[in-house]
């Protein structure tokens, strides 16, 4: 086995801010911070457009192209779930990739809905004078919904993490904070984007969601 670098930067910390985000998300919501909660919804909206910006021109693990597999695969994948083997996926397995897939479309369903969400109250979404009122109270159900459907794929995510790591003895946390994977020798590794790049495009989401919140 060697040690193999497959995880870049930028996904990693966006996978961790991201989490940090979605539960500053959560508790906002409960505490009734909702001026925060717009705050850190924005973030939020910026990670995302970043993470499907990088999915096209990021590293080969971070792009759509590489872990995106048809569905029958992700199925048989998870059929071998009680299968006790090393860890040969270089980035997502079949079944990881549309779990990535799904929850980024969740969580920009949520951005979007909250862009143009009421309260009932003092707090409006940024886009709310665009609709009139009974379309946002719509989209504000729609925004609750969303992130009750994003809370239950959390769950399913961590258990199948606990899974991994319990039937197959392989550690799907480790690599995501330090980039590192035990390969098999004569696999090829990954390439790898110069980070500086990812700034830049986390720059444009940047201006894209100011540009929509000052609209």
């Amino acid at each position: 086995m060697q040690r193999m670098k497959v995880w870049d930067l930028p996904v990693r910390l966006f996978h961790w801010v991201l989490v940090v985000l979605m539960a500053a998300s959560w508790l906002t919501q409960y505490r009734n911070k909702m001026d925060v909660h717009m705050w850190v919804g924005e973030w939020v909206l910026t990670l995302v457009l970043f993470r499907v910006v990088w999915g096209f021109v990021g590293s080969d693990t971070a792009r759509f192209s590489r872990f995106l597999r048809s569905p029958v695969e992700a199925l048989r994948h998870l059929t071998h779930l009680g299968r006790r083997e090393p860890d040969h996926e270089i980035g997502h397995n079949p079944a990881g990739g549309w779990m990535v897939l799904v929850m980024l479309a969740l969580i920009g369903a949520v951005c979007a809905t909250g862009m143009l969400s009421n309260d009932d109250g003092d707090t409006e979404g940024p886009l709310t004078h665009f609709i009139g009122k009974d379309q946002s109270d719509w989209l504000t159900r729609m925004h609750y919904w969303s992130f009750k459907a994003i809370e239950i794929v959390i769950v399913l995510h961590v258990l199948a993490i606990a899974a991994y790591a319990v039937l197959k003895r392989q550690n799907l946390v480790r690599p995501m904070v330090t980039g590192v994977k035990l390969m098999p020798e004569g696999v090829r590794a990954p390439g790898l984007v110069n980070p500086l790049w990812a700034l830049a495009v986390l720059a444009l989401a940047f201006g894209a969601v100011v540009f929509m919140v000052k609209l």
